[in-house]
């Protein structure tokens, strides 16, 4: 079972920067491809960013030239750096694999609870 834990939002003016952190720990051995997620309020989960184990970036186009996604694979941590930030970036943000794990003696992907964002005017 792999477990995982964003930290670091919060509530921050538009414009402003901020940065989220994901650790990951439990069954997983190593950290491998990984992705950044949103879900605003009455809107689907999307992904944002992802990264893969040898540090090659995508980016949603929304976020392009604002978020930056980093890795540091010896402290089982992977980080969204927000820059820009804008009222419509109010979302929880979540991390998770590319694999997605699944919740021990159930059929549910494994997610965290997510950090939220709150960018206001």
């Amino acid at each position: 079972q792999v477990q995982l834990v964003e930290s670091g939002g919060g509530l921050v003016q538009a414009g402003g920067s901020m940065r989220l952190s994901c650790a990951v720990s439990g069954s997983a051995l190593s950290i491998g491809p990984m992705g950044w997620y949103r879900q605003a309020p009455g809107k689907q989960r999307e992904l944002v960013a992802t990264i893969t184990s040898g540090g090659n970036t995508n980016y949603a186009d929304s976020v392009k030239g604002r978020f930056t996604i980093s890795r540091d694979n010896a402290k089982y941590t992977v980080y969204l750096q927000m820059n820009g930030l804008k009222p419509e970036d109010t979302a929880v943000y979540y991390c998770n694999t590319q694999k997605k794990w699944i919740v021990a003696g159930t059929s549910r992907e494994v997610w965290g609870q997510g950090t939220q964002v709150t960018v206001s005017s």
